[in-house]
């Protein structure tokens, strides 16, 4: 098996790990990559068990940047992947640092559920605001305790980032947004579906991904990571994917490689450009999360934060699209990201996320596969 189709555990053993896949029809569905959705849940050691649903959290590019040692009979060691980096687009780590929260948090979720509380001490061996590094993330030890089951866990495996347009003649209620904007644990959560808003943050971040699109580092980035057709999605199950009949036919007849989409004249760069934009032009509210600090624990809370917001969008059957773009700490991102913390943060503090919110169309979840990253975000 390829490194990417699983959770290594150092010292031995494996877990399937999560895909990106998109809705697939069954002649065309990359089973193999899809199988932890089914498994999630099936392992005996309640560690096992519970990083069995950890690894479907939502991570930038789906990287999937972790991996784990089994400590004893009761502990894990979680460390980042350092070939799973995303140099210009994430060039801190900070989207990556706010992934691994996203799986600690989720971790938590199903510990609880099934016995156990976690005692988790984060970069017991020190951290740095350059980038992660081989030092461990988190040391976690499974106590036995009475089981808690948070209501946002029993939308884990119905999650998903939904980059499709959504409807814009259905607007998202007032009392809906309430309860996604109680969600959050740590961080300062904020949300609008003013009017106003809206058409404010529909151009800033439409402006923030074409800027990304538009640079050519930033972009091959992206496009280095395509998994195009069911083959590749199999053997690489991390990445930005594109499957399905459409995708395949193009990419056997040439009109949809890496190659055409790194070519702005092409059909394929067009095309894709228009869709992308759609998504973010059709947005019927927005939400983001400010953190005061921008420490490395700081960043794992607010990925803590981040996955139950994405649940609780998924309760209200609400689409849920991170828009990362703005806040990527590169030159040509400077203007955008200034603009985006004047508007959010204006008293001080880090925009550590953005995303838009709609009803889009009906995504068949019956196999319980997740979307993730489309010119990613976490």
């Amino acid at each position: 098996m390829e490194r990417r189709n699983f959770l290594k555990i150092m010292g031995g053993g494996v877990i399937l790990a999560a895909t990106g896949a998109t809705a697939f029809v069954a002649t065309r569905r990359p089973d193999a990559a899809l199988a932890p959705w089914a498994q999630a849940g099936n392992y005996e050691d309640p560690r096992l068990n519970a990083l069995s649903y950890a690894i479907l959290a939502p991570n930038p590019h789906n990287r999937q940047p972790w991996i784990v040692r089994l400590d004893g009979e009761d502990g894990l060691t979680l460390y980042f992947d350092t070939d799973r980096q995303l140099p210009h687009t994430d060039p801190f780590d900070r989207q990556l640092t706010i992934g691994l929260g996203c799986f600690l948090e989720l971790l938590r979720m199903a510990a609880e559920a099934g016995g156990h509380r976690l005692e988790t001490d984060l970069f017991p061996e020190g951290e740095d605001a350059a980038g992660l590094d081989s030092r461990p993330v988190a040391q976690v030890r499974f106590v036995p305790a009475e089981p808690q089951i948070d209501p946002l866990f029993a939308h884990v495996l119905d999650r998903r980032s939904n980059k499709e347009p959504y409807d814009i003649t259905r607007p998202v209620p007032a009392e809906a947004l309430a309860r996604v904007l109680d969600s959050a644990l740590h961080g300062q959560l904020g949300g609008s579906i003013d009017a106003e808003e809206i058409a404010y943050w529909r151009q800033l971040s439409t402006d923030a991904l074409i800027i990304e699109i538009e640079t050519p580092h930033t972009f091959r980035e992206s496009v280095d990571l395509f998994r195009i057709g069911r083959a590749e999605i199999n053997a690489n199950p991390d990445g930005i994917d594109f499957g399905g009949p459409m995708f395949e036919a193009m990419s056997l007849t040439g009109l949809f490689t890496r190659e055409a989409t790194l070519d702005t004249s092409s059909t394929a760069y067009q095309q894709g450009l228009a869709a992308v934009t759609e998504n973010t032009l059709t947005a019927m509210g927005h939400l983001w999360l400010v953190s005061q600090g921008n420490t490395r624990r700081d960043q794992i809370a607010t990925g803590a934060d981040w996955l139950r917001v994405n649940l609780a969008c998924t309760a209200e059957g609400l689409g849920f699209q991170p828009l990362s773009q703005a806040l990527q700490e590169y030159p040509e991102m400077e203007a955008l990201y200034a603009e985006t913390h004047a508007r959010l943060a204006p008293d001080g503090g880090t925009v550590q996320m953005l995303a838009r919110i709609g009803y889009g169309p009906q995504v068949d979840v019956s196999p319980r596969w997740p979307i993730e990253a489309k010119l990613g975000s976490v």
